[in-house]
């Protein structure tokens, strides 16, 4: 238990961990004061036992006395309790909040291998099921479990200086309570492991069905991937119920400990005192401090079979942030203007997914302002290369250099800001229109994205929405057609301006009547940049600077089209086969 317990307080951050430590002292202050009602109690005995066989009058001072000690004790308590409550309260919440912030931040910086080796569902399961856990039951489970550990040995402690015999009978059934409590935790382990699967097994898909919902309606599979949908979450159920079902009768067992060591100690302390060993007051007191010695340590007890799958928990958010992240900080900033272009290079990359080589030996030389066009079969490694060139992953072997430095040598965020991308699968935020263009510039006033969308031929659609430029679309873009979210993408990347521009496919989406236009709008955006795109359309890759010929990760041919086209290798019938697809007619 106390494994999972420092477990618990290292995942905090500081700050809110020397909460919890602050709460910890409070609560043997608490305890204390908790156990001081024993004190007003004796006081209290004391003086009826001595009125009724002694005869003594039984003084105001005496109910006074005990009295107060009372009154200060609960309202002291109380007054700490609250402050703990509070504490562990702000610790949790604000654990959670940073952990997530924490967690978001990190996987900017993983390597972009790392999402397609860990399914969505785990990652979101940690960042939503994980953090609620630490948040709200986690906190409340240690904390009550920590609590009930402190009360009862303090309240053994106090019984010390009554009957060393009662203290050593309460002390047994506390440490044979802690034995059965360690034996549910042992029991729940399996258990715990299976619910955190089975969690994220169902966030999973959950995930992928809605995303997935419009495949499956076009192919009539409503019914059968409902079934596994309903499989994912009823599995989800019978973990649930298979915990509760395994904890139940320990926890049975648990509380009959607790109420059979209050029995011990009432029978013990009756016997002590019928042998004339034991003073009538002082049996007294210890028949009511049965009743209170096990009330918290139960209601810790309780929540201590949650301790392992807290413990799971902490641990999978933990491997997330023990994820290797590239090297983002440096002391080399870079921030290029347009005018500051440079070379961008790869000595001899390689690269592999899951040993798969995927980028086998490439070297390549892009100057700036020039266009680079990448070409080659379906699989070849087109966009990985990309990739590898703007750092959203970092090479295996080899050299990506920009300016003749290694790019891993400049900070990560002043690297970023000069690439511009625009994907063939576009990925926009449940925010407004406006928002989703100034996403790479927050704070860019309304007159510039209005231009940028101009520029990006997707003002007209946009003024006849709505709300206009405030027209919040849903998340991804799914109220918008593929053109439309291609257009807004290009808005996006007229509006951050960067040197160095990236284009995926980025005309693949658009509607015939809009092409013109949109390839305008991409001219623009090129314009005095270096540019870098993957294309199949001979009108997109002939006028390119330099065409590279991608297959199977190697490059099988580079040059200009016409070059390429007196080889007539893999560019030639590339082109060819393009030609006869646009001429095909019904």
């Amino acid at each position: 238990m106390f494994e999972i317990l420092r477990n618990f307080f290292n995942f905090c951050d500081k700050e809110n961990r020397n909460k919890f430590y602050a709460s910890i002292v409070l609560g043997v202050v608490n305890s204390f004061f908790m156990a001081l009602r024993i004190a007003a109690i004796a006081v209290m005995m004391q003086g009826l036992i001595r009125t009724i066989t002694q005869g003594e009058p039984f003084t105001t001072r005496t109910i006074w006395l005990s009295f107060a000690i009372m009154i200060f004790s609960v309202t002291a308590a109380i007054i700490t309790k609250k402050t703990i409550s509070m504490w562990q309260t702000e610790g949790g919440y604000r654990t959670c909040a940073k952990k997530r912030i924490e967690i978001a931040e990190h996987l900017r910086y993983i390597p972009m291998g790392y999402f397609n080796k860990n399914s969505l569902g785990q990652i979101t399961s940690v960042t939503t099921n994980t953090m609620e856990l630490v948040g709200d039951v986690a906190t409340r489970a240690v904390m009550l479990v920590m609590q009930g550990l402190l009360d009862s040995a303090l309240i053994i402690v106090m019984i010390f200086f009554f009957d060393w015999r009662i203290a050593l009978v309460a002390l047994a059934g506390f440490l044979l309570f802690q034995a059965v409590n360690v034996f549910m935790r042992l029991s729940v382990r399996g258990v715990s492991e299976e619910k955190n699967i089975a969690d994220e097994n169902q966030i999973s898909k959950i995930l992928e069905y809605i995303q997935g919902i419009a495949e499956v309606r076009a192919y009539n599979l409503t019914g059968s991937r409902s079934a596994e949908l309903n499989d994912v979450i009823n599995q989800a159920k019978k973990v649930c119920l298979k915990m509760e079902l395994c904890c139940i009768p320990i926890a049975a067992i648990q509380s009959l400990v607790a109420k059979m060591s209050g029995v011990a100690i009432m029978l013990a302390s009756l016997f002590f005192y019928l042998q004339g060993t034991m003073p009538l007051e002082n049996c007294a007191v210890m028949l009511v401090c049965s009743f209170m010695l096990f009330t918290a340590l139960e209601a810790g007890g309780n929540y201590s079979a949650l301790l392992r799958t807290i413990d799971i928990g902490v641990k999978k958010a933990q491997a997330i942030l023990d994820v290797p992240t590239m090297k983002i900080i440096s002391n080399e900033q870079l921030a290029m203007s347009n005018e500051q272009l440079k070379e961008l290079s790869a000595q001899n990359i390689s690269f592999a997914y899951d040993k798969k080589k995927i980028i086998d030996g490439v070297s390549l030389n892009i100057p700036a302002r020039t266009t680079t066009a990448i070409v080659g079969p379906s699989g070849g490694g087109k966009t990985t290369l990309c990739h590898l060139l703007s750092r959203f992953w970092d090479v295996d072997s080899g050299t990506v250099t920009l300016g003749g430095k290694n790019v891993r040598d400049y900070d990560m965020d002043s690297l970023m800001s000069n690439f511009s991308f625009v994907f063939q699968n576009v990925y926009l935020f449940h925010d407004t229109i406006a928002n989703n263009i100034r996403f790479g510039e927050p704070n860019a006033p309304m007159e510039r994205v209005i231009e940028a969308a101009k520029k990006a031929c997707c003002h007209d659609f946009i003024m006849q929405l709505p709300n206009g430029y405030d027209t919040v679309i849903g998340e991804g873009g799914a109220s918008l057609s593929g053109g439309e979210k291609q257009r807004i993408s290009i808005a996006r990347a007229i509006m951050k301006n960067a040197p160095i521009i990236i284009l995926d496919e980025a005309t693949a989406n658009v509607d015939p009547e809009n092409e013109r236009d949109l390839m305008e709008a991409v001219r623009e955006l090129t314009r005095e940049k270096t540019v870098i795109m993957i294309a199949h359309r001979l009108k997109t890759v002939r006028n390119a600077d330099q065409i590279i010929v991608l297959d199977k990760g190697k490059i099988a041919e580079q040059g200009k089209h016409d070059e390429l086209m007196k080889m007539n290798g893999i560019y030639a019938h590339f082109i060819d086969s393009r030609k006869k697809a646009v001429s095909w007619k019904l």
